[in-house]
């Protein structure tokens, strides 16, 4: 496996709106604060110190990550090197403290109230990226995207995101202000956009931000059974994850290994190189707290599949094989479905 590239290396820069330049891929920094067991803030500074190093430049966090805890991690660990960063955070979906039991507030007063407070924890002046995390159907989006139009125009935020929507709500989001990104879950293991979100992003000009790229670690092959997973681990509790589930998604794994193999590489990968070449305006956002794994996910960058390569692997993994749903019913609260736009 090859060394992390040098300080001076620079990659090919993907675009997000009219004035962000970014990596081909970011770091997801939920990780680093729960969801996946315990974890070291030590060690998570360093990896994003480590990151930057590199030539990585999106870091990707929210304010309902460890209630706060990944956006003051972030800024701690960004400290001084603000200029080589892009940050991106979000706002929208309020816990109880210590439940994963949730409401979403995406009313405009409280668009500039979670504004004000992820700034303070950032310790920036501007965020560079602000996502509606998931919006409140109760909610127009108009009012919304409107309040948040407003925190550019005041120089707080450069640019404007959505998470998980469908692809009439970015339509009507776009009528009111331009929408860099739209973050939403995609890999070769859930490729729902490609149906209608994706194609709307592309006819409207706004970056696809790729979260869970790797399938939440599955298409890492590293998985083999639950008991992999440590106690703490919220994907005890994903449908995906269930004992029978898991056992059948496994299976989609041998042929990406084999073709790992012949490759010299690795699934991630594979994973990583293939959603990369779906396009330029695709820019996935794997996570992870370990040196080795930020290592093996750059060097997908460089990995060049050939049509052939790219054809085979979407024919194993085509729409709708995983098994079972990519969240609770309690995680799928705000996230939109559509398999097509209306006529």
């Amino acid at each position: 496996m090859s060394s992390l590239p040098s300080p001076t290396q620079v990659f090919d820069q993907r675009r997000i709106g009219e004035a962000l330049r970014v990596s081909p891929l970011g770091l997801g920094c939920m990780g680093m604060s729960e969801f996946y067991g315990p974890s070291d803030d030590a060690e998570s500074m360093q990896l994003i110190q480590q990151a930057v190093d590199a030539g990585m430049t999106l870091f990707d966090s929210a304010d309902t990550y460890g209630q706060g805890h990944n956006e003051q991690l972030l800024g701690r660990a960004l400290a001084g090197r603000r200029e080589q960063a892009v940050i991106a955070t979000k706002f929208g979906i309020v816990r109880d403290p210590g439940a994963y039991a949730r409401s979403l507030d995406t009313r405009p007063e409280y668009v500039r109230q979670a504004c004000d407070a992820s700034l303070k924890r950032l310790g920036v002046d501007c965020i560079d990226l602000y996502y509606a995390h998931r919006l409140n159907p109760d909610i127009a989006v108009e009012e919304t995207v409107g309040a948040m139009a407003e925190l550019v125009r005041e120089g707080k935020v450069r640019a404007l995101g959505l998470c998980e929507v469908s692809a009439t709500t970015l339509e009507r989001a776009c009528h009111v202000h331009p929408i860099a990104a739209l973050q939403s879950e995609y890999s070769l293991w859930s490729r729902g956009v490609e149906d209608a979100v994706l194609p709307a992003c592309r006819r409207l000009g706004v970056t696809l931000v790729a979260y869970s790229p790797l399938g939440r670690g599955f298409l890492s092959g590293a998985l083999q059974t639950r008991d992999d997973l440590d106690e703490r681990d919220f994907r005890r509790q994903a449908p995906r994850f269930s004992e029978q589930n898991l056992a059948a998604n496994r299976e989609l794994i041998t042929r990406l290994e084999t073709m790992a193999k012949q490759r010299e590489a690795t699934p991630a990968q594979l994973a990583l190189a293939w959603l990369l070449a779906q396009g330029d305006d695709i820019v996935p956002i794997p996570g992870t707290r370990r040196l080795t794994r930020l290592n093996e996910n750059l060097a997908a960058i460089s990995l060049e599949l050939s049509a052939e390569d790219l054809a085979q692997l979407s024919g194993w993994f085509p729409p709708g094989v995983a098994q079972g749903e990519r969240y609770t019913e309690e995680g799928m609260k705000g996230i939109e479905v559509e398999t097509r736009l209306p006529s």
